[in-house]
């Protein structure tokens, strides 16, 4: 079982709404928590709903947790949080999770922006994703542009993209990391480096981190191991992204 925490937006492929699809499709048992109640992804104009009250996010997961589903986890994954506040209760919660288990795989996907965007969550969600929920991470799943604002190191290409991932001091799945004329998705242990690189879209798609996220960690959890992850998880979101099956490299770094 995977507990998700983070948006949900009805029409839109984004998000935790997107991430509780694909892994249904896998025949995965997923518990989605809610951060935020969208009709439609913010790029698209006003959305609709509204952010869950941190009250009632902490209430979801005393209530969630009460079932006993803590007991059961392959893995927990953070994803995008409206305020600080909601970040707070997760703390404890994965620390709760840890006590329980030394099973379950904690992914956290950094979620507080892009290159050319810049920050667009608040400063105080970002600052509560770095110091709360970032150390607590067995997995980090951040694009370039996170990455770099965590560590403080610049990735311009699959080397440096490695060197951050190092500083970051655990296992590192990273997004957006430019290829030259492709671009390409890392994953790090610490030990060992993978790149998978794949030809570049026109138009970034919203979603495609949320799913890289989910699938390479269904993947993980299913026993399989961090290459081979990589190399499906890519080569499934690239074809969601390109409408067709495209051609994956996957190459030792």
């Amino acid at each position: 079982m995977i507990l998700i925490l983070s948006s949900f937006v009805a029409a839109s492929p984004v998000g935790g709404g997107a991430q509780l699809k694909a892994l249904a499709a896998l025949e995965t048992e997923v518990v989605l928590v809610p951060t935020t109640l969208f009709g439609r992804h913010p790029g698209l104009g006003p959305p609709g709903g509204a952010a869950v009250a941190p009250e009632v996010f902490a209430g979801v997961l005393d209530g969630v947790a009460a079932t006993g589903v803590l007991d059961r986890l392959t893995a927990l994954i953070t994803g995008y949080f409206a305020s600080a506040a909601q970040i707070e209760p997760v703390a404890g919660l994965i620390d709760e999770v840890r006590r329980r288990s030394s099973e379950c795989l904690v992914v956290v996907d950094p979620i507080m922006g892009d290159t050319g965007k810049g920050l667009y969550v608040g400063a105080e969600v970002a600052r509560a994703q770095a110091d709360l929920l970032t150390p607590r991470a067995d997995l980090l799943a951040p694009n370039a542009w996170e990455l770099q604002r965590l560590t403080g190191c610049v990735i311009s290409d699959p080397a440096s993209a490695r060197a951050a991932a190092h500083e970051a001091g655990r296992a590192v799945l990273v997004s957006s990391v430019p290829a030259g004329r492709e671009i390409g998705v890392l994953w790090s242990d610490g030990e060992e480096a993978w790149l998978a690189r794949h030809a570049r879209v026109e138009r970034p798609v919203h979603g495609a981190g949320d799913l890289l996220t989910a699938l390479f960690t269904a993947a993980l959890a299913e026993g399989a191991s961090g290459p081979d992850a990589l190399e499906t998880a890519v080569s499934d979101v690239a074809a969601f992204v390109l409408g067709e099956a495209p051609a994956v490299t996957l190459e030792a770094l």
